[in-house]
C-alpha cells in the first residue's frame, strides 16, 4: 500500500480529533458568555461542528468499503473513527443537556470542568499526531500516560463539582439539572480515554 495511501487514515484521525478540539474551545466561549437568549443560535453552530465530525467517519467509512490493504486492522480503523466522533458528540451532549433542562445560570465548576475537557481533546490530537509512527515512536506512549492523567482529573472534578452541586443547591431541579450535565462532562473524558486505550491496544497488537 502507498504511503500516499496510509496518510489518508492518520490524516483522518487527526482532522476528526481537530473537530473535537473545536467543539470543545466553542462550548467554553459559550459558557463564558452564557445568554439564555442565544443558547438556540449557540446550539446550531456547536451541531455545525458536530457534523464536520460526522462528515469525517463517513470519509473513512467509504474509504474503508473500496479499500483492498489498510495500514491497520478495518475493525480497528472504524472503531477508532467511531470513538473520536463519539468525543464531539459527548461535547455537543453538554450543550444540549444545558437547553433541554432551560439552565439559566451556569455554575463556574463547570468552566474548570471545560478547560480539562480540552485538554483532554488537545492530548488526544497530540497522540494521533504521533499515531502514523506507532511502530516506532518512543512519544506515543507518553501521550497515552497523559490522557490516562487527564481522565482521572476528569474524574476528580465530577465527584467534586457533584459534592458543591448537592451542598450548595436547595433547588431539585438544578439539582437534576447538573447531575446529567456533569456526568456528560465526565463522559467526555472518557472517551477521549477510550481513544487512548484502543491505540494502545493496536500498538500492542501490532509490535
Amino acid at each position: 500500500m502507498s504511503k500516499k495511501a496510509d496518510n489518508f487514515y492518520f490524516n483522518n484521525f487527526i482532522e476528526s480529533a481537530e473537530v473535537s478540539c473545536d467543539a470543545a474551545q466553542m462550548l467554553k466561549d459559550i459558557l463564558c458568555n452564557f445568554s439564555v437568549e442565544a443558547l438556540p443560535e449557540n446550539r446550531v453552530k456547536l451541531h455545525e461542528v458536530e457534523h464536520r465530525g460526522d462528515d469525517k467517519r463517513h470519509e473513512m467509512t467509504a474509504v474503508i468499503v473500496r479499500a483492498f490493504i489498510t495500514p491497520i486492522e478495518r475493525e480497528d480503523i472504524l472503531k477508532l473513527s467511531q470513538l473520536i466522533d463519539d468525543v464531539t458528540d459527548c461535547i455537543e451532549d453538554i450543550l444540549i443537556r444545558i437547553y433541554i433542562n432551560n439552565v439559566t445560570r451556569i455554575r463556574e465548576d463547570s468552566i474548570e470542568f471545560i478547560d480539562i475537557v480540552i485538554s483532554c481533546c488537545q492530548a488526544m490530537k497530540d497522540m494521533l499526531c504521533e499515531f502514523h509512527n506507532f511502530k516506532k515512536s518512543k512519544k506515543l506512549n507518553e501521550h497515552i500516560i497523559e490522557i490516562n492523567r487527564l481522565e482521572e482529573l476528569g474524574d476528580d472534578m465530577y465527584v467534586e463539582c457533584m459534592r458543591r452541586l448537592h451542598t450548595s443547591s436547595t433547588d431539585p431541579l438544578e439539582i437534576i439539572a447538573w447531575r446529567e450535565i456533569y456526568e456528560f462532562f465526565e463522559k467526555c473524558c472518557d472517551t477521549c480515554e477510550n481513544v487512548a486505550d484502543i491505540i494502545e491496544s493496536i500498538v500492542i497488537g501490532n509490535s
